[in-house]
């Protein structure tokens, strides 16, 4: 007869049994450098790097978040990238989130106070963005992993990468489609369909009245219109 082998968890009443839980994240390849990373890890999260086109890290499946050092938080401002990520996360997972490590009011940069706290108005009632901060790399490993265990372990959604991006609204369409023409940000392109009402009105509005928009001058109004005008000439593209 075989004998049965026992473990010191079997001597244990059922309610003092622990369950075995673990934690994934799935993180963007690029932050493979990152002590956040390593952090994660010392936490016990299981940590998969891969190449994510939206976010940092992806926490479940309805939660992706976008990892900012106070410097690059402030340097996206400047040049745009914020709002372009932030368009993207929204149209990428239900409840994105942005995590911004260290205080963006003390950077080298020296950014305007009133355009940081612009900015961080704007992520949340313009965009419905979620916004964390926290004081160092180990701060923000710990808010990962303790977000991600209770989206995995309490609610049990699992952390994947989405295939299909989440439909686009009207509003959003006329946006994207606003933001395409040259030099002009989705904050740009708001004004301009606040002022003319319709795509169509943005499209066949002249010059001048471009112009009467925050942030178009006389170079980039020029462009706009040469892009709207110019004759599509097949032969000039790549193939």
């Amino acid at each position: 007869m075989k004998k049965e082998q026992f473990r010191m968890d079997d001597f244990l009443p059922i309610n003092n049994k622990k369950r075995v839980e673990i934690v994934k994240v799935i993180a963007d390849s690029r932050e493979l450098n990152s002590k956040v990373i390593n952090e994660l890890s010392k936490l016990g999260a299981i940590v998969e790097l891969k190449a994510l086109e939206c976010g940092d890290f992806i926490l479940s499946n309805r939660i992706i978040v976008e990892r900012k050092t106070s410097e690059d938080f402030c340097s996206s401002i400047l040049d745009g990238r914020l709002f372009e990520q932030a368009k993207k996360m929204k149209e990428c997972c239900e409840k994105p989130v942005i995590l911004i490590e260290g205080n963006p009011l003390s950077t080298e940069r020296n950014l305007n106070p009133k355009a940081i706290m612009g900015a961080i108005s704007s992520l949340i009632a313009d965009f419905n963005l979620s916004l964390v901060s926290t004081r160092d790399y180990f701060e923000s490993a710990l808010f990962l992993f303790s977000l991600a265990k209770r989206e995995q372990i309490t609610e049990r959604r699992e952390p994947r990468i989405r295939s299909e991006k989440k439909p686009l609204s009207l509003t959003a369409l006329q946006e994207y489609l606003v933001s395409g023409l040259p030099n002009v940000n989705v904050k740009i392109a708001r004004r301009l369909l606040r002022k003319f009402k319709t795509v169509e009105k943005v499209f066949t509005a002249p010059e001048e009245e471009l112009r009467k928009v925050e942030g178009i001058g006389e170079k980039i109004s020029r462009k706009i219109r040469k892009v709207l005008t110019a004759e599509y000439l097949p032969e000039q593209t790549n193939k």
